[in-house]
């Protein structure tokens, strides 16, 4: 999806409600498109929204048989197109609806509003005016898979739209509880050789660390991950091998005491496939019980191939 910006944000958010706007300038009357914060033709920072019909003409279009992206692979032929509307203004766009000998330079086109996720996000599409087609719901790919004996919708390593749909917003439930004492945090700071006293040392800490007692070293909460058991939703099935890819973010935003009991969720932040396979990006979430803001955030990368 593209990423809205301070400038496009407007143009976006109603496409999501149905609604086809773009930019007027008040000093000329020009319309304006791509989404600028002055007018094209006078240069006055004089612009407002104004929803427009979005009937139009084909300017241009090229069909590509080899997928731009590998979420198009679905939809081949993919019909890439400049569709001048009525205002004058030309947007980038895609036809939908349409077998190839139907398209045609300057035919009367429409805008079909297709909602890509479960979200609302809608991207903007054309097909022909005469066509009973003005918007394309959301199918999450995911509902029409089977379940295993856990519950869990089994994805295949092959199927791209499935992959895709599983990165959401949504956490898992909370893990099972573990408790983070004195003795787990010495026997790992021997282990790693990070004796520092704030960790180590309880007399010390309570005199002077501004947590009044020692804390548990970020890696080891971290490394603690692999006992913290969430169920996670999914299952991929079809792949060869499946390894810890590393972290793209790991970050230790607020303190474990020692003595304190740990929990974590998760979620789907995102799925990339490329040559190397399918990396899964899992959002974890470690927080003492209680605690509202997490202990450690680690972005885990996990590549299945």
């Amino acid at each position: 999806m593209p990423v809205a910006t301070e400038i496009s944000k407007p143009f976006w958010n109603n496409l999501n409600q149905g609604k086809l706007t773009i930019q007027q300038c008040n000093q000329c009357d020009g319309w304006v498109f791509f989404p600028r914060r002055h007018c094209s033709h006078c240069m006055a920072h004089d612009l407002e929204w104004k929803e427009v019909s979005g009937e139009g003409t084909l300017y241009s279009y090229t069909l590509t048989r080899v997928p731009t992206m590998s979420e198009f692979a679905d939809e081949m032929p993919q019909a890439l197109a400049v569709v001048e509307l009525a205002q004058g203004v030309r947007v980038n766009t895609t036809l939908t609806g349409l077998d190839e000998d139907e398209i045609k330079i300057g035919m009367a086109v429409k805008p079909v509003f297709h909602q890509v996720d479960a979200k609302g996000n809608t991207l903007l599409r054309f097909t022909g005016v005469d066509k009973p087609l003005d918007k394309i719901a959301y199918q999450n790919p995911l509902d029409a898979l089977p379940r295993n004996d856990k519950g869990q919708v089994q994805v295949s390593i092959d199927n791209s739209a499935a992959l895709k749909a599983l990165a959401n917003d949504e956490f898992t439930d909370w893990s099972n509880t573990i408790t983070v004492d004195q003795t787990l945090i010495d026997a790992f700071a021997e282990l790693s050789g990070d004796n520092y006293w704030i960790h180590t040392d309880p007399v010390k800490a309570k005199k002077e660390s501004p947590f009044g007692t020692t804390i548990a070293h970020g890696s080891l909460v971290q490394v603690l991950q692999s006992r913290l058991q969430f169920a996670l939703p999914y299952e991929i099935t079809g792949f060869g091998t499946m390894v810890n890819y590393g972290s793209d973010r790991l970050r230790f935003p607020a303190p474990v005491p020692a003595g304190s009991e740990i929990q974590a969720r998760a979620k789907v932040k995102s799925v990339i496939q490329n040559r190397k396979g399918v990396q899964l990006t899992l959002e974890v979430h470690i927080h003492v019980v209680g605690n509202e803001r997490p202990s450690v955030i680690n972005d885990l990368v996990i590549l299945y191939s």
